[in-house]
């Protein structure tokens, strides 16, 4: 119940009141995405944790001028892999190896299930598998931040591109996907904060078989 009970309090807070996140709440998010979910396990993206004050301006000009990107704490960029290469499958089950004492031979299989994966497909549909893959940590993020009352305003309302060359992503092997600023709701200036939340009804969300 928990759970829910966060995602009640949560909203997309269109204003922040410039106070600091915590260092420990920051951790226990950071902590959570690094624990979500991936298909394959491969995790294909990289998180970029932004407090330059600078920065942030940089990528607010870029996005629409949202507030929330300057006003919070902290920025959160879900980048996910602009290619996913054999060296990174390589790597990936190497780790996988050493973690769980394994020897590597006996992960040949499920190595050939994911370069057969990501050799059939082309670079773009690589990116948009990756960008998936990230959708689903930036999702734990969200929910890992109104656990801690922290609040958390998604954003695909930007350039990604531009943002991609204020941080130097394309060298990386990187692509924009998603925003996410982190800090406190401004209730006096927010229009959001004091109305009730809007989902569809559950019959008509879930269709039961």
């Amino acid at each position: 119940m928990k759970l829910i009970e966060s995602l009640e309090w949560r909203y997309a807070s269109k204003r922040m009141n410039g106070n600091v996140v915590p260092q420990d709440k920051i951790d226990n998010i950071l902590k959570a995405i690094q624990l979500s979910p991936s298909s394959m396990g491969l995790q294909p993206y990289t998180v970029l944790l932004i407090t330059d004050p600078e920065v942030k301006k940089k990528i607010q000009a870029v996005a629409y001028n949202q507030p929330q990107i300057v006003e919070g704490s902290h920025l959160l960029v879900f980048a996910a892999w602009a290619d996913i290469s054999p060296e990174q499958v390589d790597a990936f089950i190497q780790n996988t190896a050493t973690i769980r004492k394994m020897p590597v031979e006996n992960l040949n299989d499920y190595k050939n299930i994911l370069l057969g994966m990501i050799t059939k497909n082309s670079t773009e549909q690589n990116y948009q598998w990756a960008a998936r893959q990230a959708y689903i940590a930036f999702g734990t993020a969200i929910a890992a931040a109104a656990e801690a009352r922290v609040d958390a305003t998604p954003m695909e309302g930007f350039d990604p591109a531009a943002v991609e060359e204020i941080l130097g992503l394309k060298e990386k092997g990187l692509r924009a996907v998603t925003l996410l600023p982190l800090g406190y709701r401004d209730e006096a200036n927010d229009w959001l904060a004091k109305l009730p939340k809007v989902r569809r009804a559950q019959e008509e969300l879930f269709i039961m078989q």
